[in-house]
C-alpha cells in the first residue's frame, strides 16, 4: 500500500514538472530559477493533495526536510531577484 502511494506520489510530481517545463518552454520563459520556484509549488501541491488521512509513513516525514531546504532555495533567489531590480546606490 506504501508503494503504491509512493509511486502515485512520484508520478504526480514527475508529471507536474514537465508540465511546468513544457509550458515554460512553450511560454519562451524556461530558466532555472523559474522553473525550481514553479517545481517548488507543484511539490507543496502535490504533498498536501496526497496525504494521508490517520497514519503517515515514514517515507512522507522525510520530505519536511526538502520542503525546508525548498523554501530556503526559494528564499535565496527572492533575495537575489529583489537585489537585481535594486539601484546600484541603495545597498
Amino acid at each position: 500500500m506504501t508503494t503504491q502511494r509512493r509511486a502515485r506520489f512520484v508520478r504526480a510530481q514527475m508529471a507536474w514538472m514537465l508540465g511546468a517545463a513544457l509550458v515554460l518552454a512553450l511560454l519562451d520563459s524556461l530558466e532555472y530559477e523559474l522553473f525550481f520556484v514553479v517545481s517548488l509549488i507543484g511539490f507543496l501541491v502535490v504533498t498536501e493533495l496526497t496525504a494521508p488521512f490517520a497514519v503517515t509513513p515514514a517515507w512522507r516525514k522525510r520530505l519536511k526536510w526538502l520542503i525546508a531546504i525548498g523554501l530556503a532555495v526559494f528564499g535565496y533567489v527572492v533575495i537575489r531577484r529583489i537585489l537585481e531590480i535594486l539601484p546600484p546606490g541603495v545597498i
